[in-house]
Protein backbone atom coordinates (compact mmCIF):
# COMPACT_ATOMS: atom_id res chain seq x y z
CA UNK A 1 0.00 0.00 0.00
CA UNK A 2 2.05 3.00 -1.09
CA UNK A 3 0.02 5.40 1.44
CA UNK A 4 1.81 7.42 4.87
CA UNK A 5 0.52 5.80 8.42
CA UNK A 6 -1.55 8.45 8.13
CA UNK A 7 -3.67 7.37 5.34
CA UNK A 8 -2.93 3.66 6.45
CA UNK A 9 -4.84 4.39 9.53
CA UNK A 10 -7.96 6.90 8.87
CA UNK A 11 -5.48 -9.92 -23.49
CA UNK A 12 -6.58 -7.80 -25.65
CA UNK A 13 -5.92 -8.36 -29.18
CA UNK A 14 -4.76 -11.79 -30.58
CA UNK A 15 -3.44 -12.92 -27.25
CA UNK A 16 -5.18 -15.56 -25.26
CA UNK A 17 -6.58 -14.53 -21.82
CA UNK A 18 -7.65 -15.91 -18.45
CA UNK A 19 -9.14 -14.16 -15.85
CA UNK A 20 -10.95 -14.94 -12.70
CA UNK A 21 -13.98 -14.90 -14.46
CA UNK A 22 -13.39 -17.69 -16.67
CA UNK A 23 -15.29 -20.35 -15.24
CA UNK A 24 -13.69 -22.89 -17.28
CA UNK A 25 -10.33 -22.19 -16.15
CA UNK A 26 -11.00 -20.47 -12.46
CA UNK A 27 -10.58 -23.56 -10.79
CA UNK A 28 -7.68 -25.25 -12.36
CA UNK A 29 -3.65 -24.23 -11.14
CA UNK A 30 -1.55 -24.65 -14.16
CA UNK A 31 0.97 -25.81 -11.26
CA UNK A 32 4.20 -24.48 -13.13
CA UNK A 33 4.98 -21.03 -12.84
CA UNK A 34 8.24 -20.44 -13.88
CA UNK A 35 9.65 -18.39 -17.06
CA UNK A 36 7.37 -15.72 -16.68
CA UNK A 37 6.00 -13.14 -14.65
CA UNK A 38 4.30 -13.23 -10.64
CA UNK A 39 2.31 -9.85 -10.57
CA UNK A 40 1.62 -8.81 -7.07
CA UNK A 41 -2.03 -7.63 -6.91
CA UNK A 42 -2.46 -5.60 -3.33
CA UNK A 43 -5.99 -5.77 -2.34
CA UNK A 44 -7.87 -3.47 -0.33
CA UNK A 45 -6.90 -2.62 2.58
CA UNK A 46 -8.71 -4.51 5.47
CA UNK A 47 -10.29 -6.29 2.43
CA UNK A 48 -8.65 -9.35 2.51
CA UNK A 49 -8.71 -10.10 -0.98
CA UNK A 50 -5.09 -9.70 -1.66
CA UNK A 51 -3.70 -12.15 -4.54
CA UNK A 52 -0.77 -12.99 -7.20
CA UNK A 53 -1.46 -13.46 -10.61
CA UNK A 54 1.42 -15.11 -13.49
CA UNK A 55 1.83 -14.04 -16.67
CA UNK A 56 3.28 -16.60 -19.25
CA UNK A 57 6.02 -15.99 -21.00
CA UNK A 58 5.49 -19.08 -23.46
CA UNK A 59 4.26 -18.84 -27.01
CA UNK A 60 0.14 -17.56 -26.98
CA UNK A 61 1.17 -15.58 -23.51
CA UNK A 62 -1.54 -15.78 -20.80
CA UNK A 63 -2.77 -14.73 -17.45
CA UNK A 64 -3.79 -17.50 -14.69
CA UNK A 65 -5.17 -15.38 -11.81
CA UNK A 66 -5.34 -15.73 -7.90
CA UNK A 67 -2.99 -18.54 -8.41
CA UNK A 68 -2.32 -18.61 -4.21
CA UNK A 69 -5.99 -19.38 -3.98
CA UNK A 70 -6.11 -22.04 -6.53
CA UNK A 71 -3.27 -24.18 -5.80
CA UNK A 72 -3.82 -24.10 -1.98
CA UNK A 73 -7.28 -25.53 -1.87
CA UNK A 74 -9.36 -22.23 -1.88
CA UNK A 75 -7.28 -20.43 0.89
CA UNK A 76 -7.47 -16.50 1.04
CA UNK A 77 -3.57 -15.22 0.97
CA UNK A 78 -4.23 -12.33 3.30
CA UNK A 79 -4.51 -8.45 3.32
CA UNK A 80 -2.49 -5.60 1.58
CA UNK A 81 0.19 -7.69 -0.09
CA UNK A 82 2.66 -5.52 -0.01
CA UNK A 83 5.59 -6.86 -1.82
CA UNK A 84 7.33 -10.02 -2.67
CA UNK A 85 10.96 -11.77 -2.33
CA UNK A 86 12.83 -14.48 -3.80
CA UNK A 87 15.30 -16.73 -2.18
CA UNK A 88 15.98 -19.69 -4.03
CA UNK A 89 13.20 -21.97 -4.53
CA UNK A 90 10.94 -19.82 -2.18
CA UNK A 91 8.65 -16.37 -2.14
CA UNK A 92 8.48 -14.62 0.39
CA UNK A 93 4.75 -12.37 -0.12
CA UNK A 94 4.55 -9.28 2.67
CA UNK A 95 0.91 -8.86 3.74
CA UNK A 96 0.97 -5.34 5.49
CA UNK A 97 -2.67 -6.00 6.57
CA UNK A 98 -2.64 -9.27 7.96
CA UNK A 99 0.65 -8.59 9.62
CA UNK A 100 2.67 -11.90 8.05
CA UNK A 101 4.64 -13.60 5.54
CA UNK A 102 3.71 -16.10 3.28
CA UNK A 103 5.95 -18.79 2.33
CA UNK A 104 5.63 -20.41 -0.97
CA UNK A 105 7.31 -22.69 -3.78
CA UNK A 106 8.41 -20.04 -6.29
CA UNK A 107 7.25 -22.64 -9.10
CA UNK A 108 4.50 -24.24 -8.18
CA UNK A 109 2.89 -21.91 -5.37
CA UNK A 110 2.95 -24.47 -3.14
CA UNK A 111 2.76 -22.93 0.44
CA UNK A 112 5.48 -23.74 2.43
CA UNK A 113 5.28 -21.92 5.88
CA UNK A 114 3.50 -18.71 7.23
CA UNK A 115 5.34 -16.05 9.87
CA UNK A 116 2.87 -14.64 11.56
CA UNK A 117 4.65 -13.46 14.83
CA UNK A 118 7.26 -10.19 15.51
CA UNK A 119 5.69 -8.90 12.59
CA UNK A 120 3.81 -5.30 12.57
CA UNK A 121 2.81 -3.68 9.50
CA UNK A 122 5.47 -5.41 7.58
CA UNK A 123 6.58 -3.28 4.56
CA UNK A 124 9.49 -4.34 2.18
CA UNK A 125 11.90 -7.24 2.19
CA UNK A 126 15.60 -8.41 1.25
CA UNK A 127 17.53 -11.06 1.78
CA UNK A 128 21.62 -11.34 3.57
CA UNK A 129 23.68 -13.81 5.31
CA UNK A 130 20.85 -16.61 5.15
CA UNK A 131 18.28 -14.14 7.19
CA UNK A 132 15.40 -12.09 5.90
CA UNK A 133 15.33 -8.40 6.99
CA UNK A 134 11.80 -7.05 6.36
CA UNK A 135 10.74 -3.06 6.87
CA UNK A 136 8.06 -2.32 9.63
CA UNK A 137 6.16 0.45 11.34
CA UNK A 138 5.13 -0.52 14.49
CA UNK A 139 2.06 0.92 15.64
CA UNK A 140 0.69 2.95 12.87
CA UNK A 141 -0.09 6.01 16.11
CA UNK A 142 3.76 5.65 17.34
CA UNK A 143 6.57 7.49 15.60
CA UNK A 144 9.29 5.57 17.65
CA UNK A 145 8.66 1.48 17.39
CA UNK A 146 9.50 1.48 13.81
CA UNK A 147 12.26 -1.39 12.85
CA UNK A 148 13.21 -3.76 10.63
CA UNK A 149 12.82 -7.35 11.61
CA UNK A 150 15.46 -10.42 11.57
CA UNK A 151 14.01 -13.62 10.35
CA UNK A 152 16.18 -16.16 11.05
CA UNK A 153 15.11 -18.21 7.48
CA UNK A 154 16.09 -22.31 8.83
CA UNK A 155 13.36 -21.69 11.55
CA UNK A 156 11.29 -19.12 10.10
CA UNK A 157 10.90 -16.89 13.07
CA UNK A 158 11.66 -13.14 13.74
CA UNK A 159 14.81 -13.92 15.93
CA UNK A 160 15.99 -10.01 16.28
CA UNK A 161 14.47 -6.10 15.39
CA UNK A 162 16.90 -3.36 14.54
CA UNK A 163 15.10 -0.30 15.66
CA UNK A 164 15.21 2.41 12.81
CA UNK A 165 13.76 6.01 11.44
CA UNK A 166 10.33 6.49 11.29
CA UNK A 167 8.82 4.88 7.98
CA UNK A 168 10.79 2.53 6.86
CA UNK A 169 9.66 1.68 3.07
CA UNK A 170 11.45 -0.09 0.35
CA UNK A 171 15.05 -1.99 1.17
CA UNK A 172 18.12 -3.30 -1.02
CA UNK A 173 21.11 -5.54 0.06
CA UNK A 174 24.29 -5.21 -1.51
CA UNK A 175 27.74 -6.42 -0.12
CA UNK A 176 26.97 -7.41 3.07
CA UNK A 177 24.76 -4.20 3.87
CA UNK A 178 20.88 -3.18 3.89
CA UNK A 179 19.74 0.26 2.92
CA UNK A 180 16.34 1.25 3.66
CA UNK A 181 14.68 4.09 2.31
CA UNK A 182 12.50 6.35 5.32
CA UNK A 183 9.92 8.06 3.62
CA UNK A 184 8.15 9.02 7.17
CA UNK A 185 4.98 8.30 8.89
CA UNK A 186 2.78 10.85 10.25
CA UNK A 187 6.11 13.37 9.21
CA UNK A 188 7.91 12.91 6.00
CA UNK A 189 11.31 11.89 5.64
CA UNK A 190 14.07 12.00 4.19
CA UNK A 191 16.88 9.51 5.07
CA UNK A 192 18.36 6.11 3.94
CA UNK A 193 19.37 4.04 6.71
CA UNK A 194 23.17 1.46 6.51
CA UNK A 195 22.82 -1.53 8.42
CA UNK A 196 25.44 -3.99 8.77
CA UNK A 197 24.00 -7.28 8.24
CA UNK A 198 27.06 -9.39 10.33
CA UNK A 199 26.09 -6.93 13.19
CA UNK A 200 22.57 -6.04 12.49
CA UNK A 201 23.26 -2.62 13.60
CA UNK A 202 22.71 0.55 11.86
CA UNK A 203 25.85 2.09 11.56
CA UNK A 204 24.84 5.62 9.22
CA UNK A 205 21.71 7.51 8.41
CA UNK A 206 22.40 9.26 4.89
CA UNK A 207 20.38 12.71 4.58
CA UNK A 208 18.41 12.35 0.96
CA UNK A 209 15.50 14.63 -0.72
CA UNK A 210 12.10 14.39 0.91
CA UNK A 211 10.15 11.02 1.08
CA UNK A 212 12.48 8.55 -0.91
CA UNK A 213 10.14 5.95 -2.33
CA UNK A 214 12.59 3.50 -4.40
CA UNK A 215 16.10 2.61 -4.34
CA UNK A 216 18.23 1.11 -6.93
CA UNK A 217 21.88 0.07 -7.19
CA UNK A 218 23.92 0.09 -10.22
CA UNK A 219 28.46 0.46 -10.99
CA UNK A 220 28.31 0.90 -7.42
CA UNK A 221 26.62 3.57 -6.74
CA UNK A 222 23.06 3.33 -5.06
CA UNK A 223 20.19 5.85 -6.29
CA UNK A 224 17.73 7.16 -4.40
CA UNK A 225 14.14 8.31 -5.85
CA UNK A 226 12.48 10.78 -3.76
CA UNK A 227 8.99 11.82 -4.57
CA UNK A 228 9.15 14.93 -2.35
CA UNK A 229 6.76 16.09 0.02
CA UNK A 230 2.58 16.40 -1.86
CA UNK A 231 0.12 19.00 -2.24
CA UNK A 232 -1.50 18.17 0.70
CA UNK A 233 1.58 17.95 3.25
CA UNK A 234 2.35 20.88 4.93
CA UNK A 235 4.88 22.54 2.96
CA UNK A 236 5.10 20.90 -0.92
CA UNK A 237 8.59 20.26 -1.94
CA UNK A 238 9.79 18.84 -5.68
CA UNK A 239 11.42 15.84 -5.80
CA UNK A 240 14.64 14.49 -6.24
CA UNK A 241 16.79 11.81 -7.54
CA UNK A 242 20.00 11.14 -5.39
CA UNK A 243 23.05 9.14 -5.95
CA UNK A 244 24.81 7.30 -3.27
CA UNK A 245 28.60 6.07 -3.56
CA UNK A 246 28.57 3.04 -1.79
CA UNK A 247 32.36 3.25 -1.73
CA UNK A 248 31.63 5.90 1.48
CA UNK A 249 28.28 6.26 1.75
CA UNK A 250 27.69 9.83 0.81
CA UNK A 251 25.35 11.55 -1.69
CA UNK A 252 28.07 12.56 -4.73
CA UNK A 253 24.84 14.03 -6.79
CA UNK A 254 21.65 15.89 -6.92
CA UNK A 255 19.44 15.81 -9.83
CA UNK A 256 16.14 18.14 -8.67
CA UNK A 257 12.75 18.04 -10.22
CA UNK A 258 10.40 20.93 -10.86
CA UNK A 259 8.52 22.17 -8.56
CA UNK A 260 5.40 20.83 -7.97
CA UNK A 261 7.10 16.95 -9.70
CA UNK A 262 6.51 14.36 -7.53
CA UNK A 263 8.42 11.06 -9.42
CA UNK A 264 8.00 7.30 -8.32
CA UNK A 265 8.50 3.91 -9.31
CA UNK A 266 12.60 3.91 -9.65
CA UNK A 267 14.13 1.20 -12.17
CA UNK A 268 17.82 1.00 -13.76
CA UNK A 269 17.96 -1.57 -17.09
CA UNK A 270 20.75 -1.32 -19.42
CA UNK A 271 22.15 1.32 -17.91
CA UNK A 272 19.41 3.44 -18.52
CA UNK A 273 17.34 5.51 -15.72
CA UNK A 274 13.54 4.98 -15.86
CA UNK A 275 10.62 6.37 -13.72
CA UNK A 276 7.11 7.59 -13.55
CA UNK A 277 5.17 10.99 -13.09
CA UNK A 278 1.42 10.60 -13.04
CA UNK A 279 0.94 8.85 -16.15
CA UNK A 280 3.94 9.17 -18.14
CA UNK A 281 6.84 6.84 -18.57
CA UNK A 282 10.51 8.70 -18.42
CA UNK A 283 13.72 7.62 -19.37
CA UNK A 284 17.18 8.26 -19.51
CA UNK A 285 20.72 7.08 -19.66
CA UNK A 286 22.63 6.78 -16.59
CA UNK A 287 25.80 8.52 -18.59
CA UNK A 288 23.66 11.90 -19.70
CA UNK A 289 23.77 12.87 -15.76
CA UNK A 290 20.14 14.65 -16.44
CA UNK A 291 17.05 14.51 -16.38
CA UNK A 292 14.38 14.22 -19.51
CA UNK A 293 12.92 17.25 -19.83
CA UNK A 294 9.59 15.08 -21.89
CA UNK A 295 8.33 11.49 -21.23
CA UNK A 296 9.17 8.77 -23.11
CA UNK A 297 5.48 7.91 -23.28
CA UNK A 298 2.68 8.35 -21.50
CA UNK A 299 -0.61 6.04 -20.66
CA UNK A 300 -3.45 8.53 -21.42
CA UNK A 301 -4.88 6.63 -24.58
CA UNK A 302 -5.40 3.20 -21.95
CA UNK A 303 -6.99 5.76 -19.82
CA UNK A 304 -4.18 5.51 -16.82
CA UNK A 305 -4.47 8.87 -14.51
CA UNK A 306 -1.44 7.38 -12.68
CA UNK A 307 1.07 4.17 -12.60
CA UNK A 308 0.42 2.74 -9.44
CA UNK A 309 3.34 -0.27 -10.79
CA UNK A 310 6.36 -0.51 -13.21
CA UNK A 311 8.78 -2.34 -14.25
CA UNK A 312 11.41 -2.49 -17.17
CA UNK A 313 12.69 -6.54 -18.21
CA UNK A 314 14.36 -7.11 -21.51
CA UNK A 315 13.21 -4.55 -23.97
CA UNK A 316 9.55 -4.63 -22.13
CA UNK A 317 8.16 -1.54 -20.04
CA UNK A 318 5.36 -3.13 -17.56
CA UNK A 319 2.65 -1.12 -16.18
CA UNK A 320 -0.41 -1.71 -13.68
CA UNK A 321 -3.03 0.39 -13.62
CA UNK A 322 -5.67 0.02 -10.08
CA UNK A 323 -8.07 1.89 -11.31
CA UNK A 324 -10.89 2.35 -9.07
CA UNK A 325 -8.97 0.37 -6.77
CA UNK A 326 -12.42 -1.91 -6.10
CA UNK A 327 -12.44 -3.65 -9.26
CA UNK A 328 -10.21 -5.71 -10.99
CA UNK A 329 -7.02 -3.84 -12.57
CA UNK A 330 -5.07 -3.98 -15.63
CA UNK A 331 -1.41 -4.42 -17.01
CA UNK A 332 -0.56 -2.89 -20.07
CA UNK A 333 2.51 -3.75 -21.60
CA UNK A 334 4.70 -1.78 -23.69
CA UNK A 335 7.70 -1.96 -26.54
CA UNK A 336 10.99 -0.27 -25.31
CA UNK A 337 9.83 2.72 -27.63
CA UNK A 338 6.37 2.54 -25.86
CA UNK A 339 4.22 1.17 -28.10
CA UNK A 340 1.48 -0.93 -26.52
CA UNK A 341 2.15 -4.76 -26.86
CA UNK A 342 -0.71 -6.11 -24.62
CA UNK A 343 -2.92 -5.90 -22.26
CA UNK A 344 -4.35 -8.08 -19.25
CA UNK A 345 -6.97 -7.78 -16.32
CA UNK A 346 -5.56 -9.01 -13.27
CA UNK A 347 -6.28 -8.65 -9.85
CA UNK A 348 -7.75 -6.03 -7.27
CA UNK A 349 -4.61 -2.93 -7.39
CA UNK A 350 -1.63 -4.30 -9.14
CA UNK A 351 1.34 -3.30 -7.40
CA UNK A 352 4.60 -5.29 -8.29
CA UNK A 353 6.59 -7.22 -11.29
CA UNK A 354 8.04 -10.17 -10.02
CA UNK A 355 10.27 -11.36 -13.03
CA UNK A 356 10.59 -15.54 -12.02
CA UNK A 357 13.06 -17.13 -14.50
Amino acid sequence: MKLHKLILTAVAGSLLFVSCSDDDNKDVPSGAYDNGVLILNEGGFLKGNASVSFLSEAAGAQVENDIFSLVNGGGLLGDTAQDMGFNGDLAYIVLNGSNKIEVVNRYTFAGETTISTGLVNPRYIAFANGKAYVTCWGDATVATDDYVAVINLALNTVGATIPVAEGPESIVEENGKLYVAHSGGYNYGNTVSVIDASSNTVTKSITVGDVPNSLEVENGNLYVLCGGVPSWGEVETAGELNVISLNNNTVTKTLDFAAATHPSNLVIEDNNIFYTIDNGVYSTPIASGSLPASPLFTTADQGVYGIYGFAVEDGRIYVADAGDYNAAGKVYIYSAAGVLQNDFVVGVIPSGFYFND
